[in-house]
C-alpha cells in the first residue's frame, strides 16, 4: 500500500510520517531527496545557479535554501521556474525508492511531498493524505522553527489556499491542531482504515 502525504508547511506532515515510520511504515522524504539532487556539484544545483545567481549559494559551496526561499515565494513565476528545475530529478529517485522498499517487503510506504499532488505523485498512491491545521498553529510552528516573520509570512503567503486545493484530491484530512496525543491517536486511526480498505478492495 502506498500512502501519500501532503499538506503546506508547518501543518505537521513531518509529525505524521514520523509516527508512521514508528508503526512500521516506510517512509519516502521528497526534501531529503530533493537536498540529494541539488547537494554542490550536482547538475541540478548548476541549474539553478545559472537561473538565480551566485546569491543563492552559501559559503561552503552548498545551496542557500533560505536565501533561495526569499527569492521564489515571492515570485510565483520564479517557483515554477524552479520547480521545473528540480521535479524532473526529483522523481525518478522517488519512483525507485518506492520499488526497493516494496521489494524488500514493506507493508506500506508513505511518501510525504509538498508537491505531491501537483508533482504527478499522487497517482501513484493508493491514498491521499492531506495533513492541516489552524493558520495561528501554523504560522507558531514556523515561527518556532526560528524562521524570521517576514520569510514566513512569505512562505504562508505564497501557499495562501493550498489546503483547499489539496481536499478535492484528499482520501484522508488529518488536522493537528489538537495535542500530539490526539493527533497521533488520529494517525493510527486513519493508518487503520487504510489497511482495512486495501483488503477489502
Amino acid at each position: 500500500m502506498r500512502i501519500g502525504i501532503t499538506g503546506p508547511i508547518g501543518c505537521g506532515k513531518t509529525q505524521v510520517v514520523r509516527w508512521l515510520a514508528e508503526l512500521g511504515v516506510h517512509v519516502v522524504d521528497a526534501d531529503a531527496v530533493t537536498r540529494a539532487v541539488t547537494s554542490p556539484g550536482s547538475a541540478v544545483q548548476a541549474a539553478i545557479l545559472r537561473r538565480f545567481g551566485p546569491a543563492v549559494t552559501a559559503p561552503d559551496g552548498a545551496l542557500d535554501r533560505a536565501a533561495l526561499g526569499r527569492v521564489v515565494f515571492s515570485d510565483p513565476a520564479a517557483l515554477r521556474e524552479l520547480e521545473a528545475i528540480v521535479h524532473p530529478a526529483v522523481r525518478p529517485r522517488i519512483l525507485d525508492q518506492i520499488d526497493a522498499a516494496e521489494a524488500a517487503g514493506a507493508p506500506a510506504v508513505a511518501v510525504e511531498a509538498i508537491k505531491l499532488v501537483e508533482g504527478g505523485l499522487a497517482g501513484l498512491c493508493d491514498e491521499v493524505w492531506v495533513v492541516t491545521c489552524d493558520p495561528a498553529v501554523q504560522l507558531e510552528r514556523i515561527l518556532a522553527r526560528g524562521t524570521p516573520p517576514r520569510d514566513a509570512e512569505q512562505r504562508l503567503a505564497a501557499q495562501a489556499g493550498l489546503a483547499d486545493r489539496l481536499r478535492p484530491s484528499a482520501t484522508r484530512v488529518l488536522d493537528t491542531s489538537g495535542t500530539l496525543a490526539q493527533t497521533r491517536a488520529e494517525v493510527v486511526a486513519a493508518l487503520g482504515e487504510a489497511i482495512a480498505a486495501r483488503r477489502r478492495a
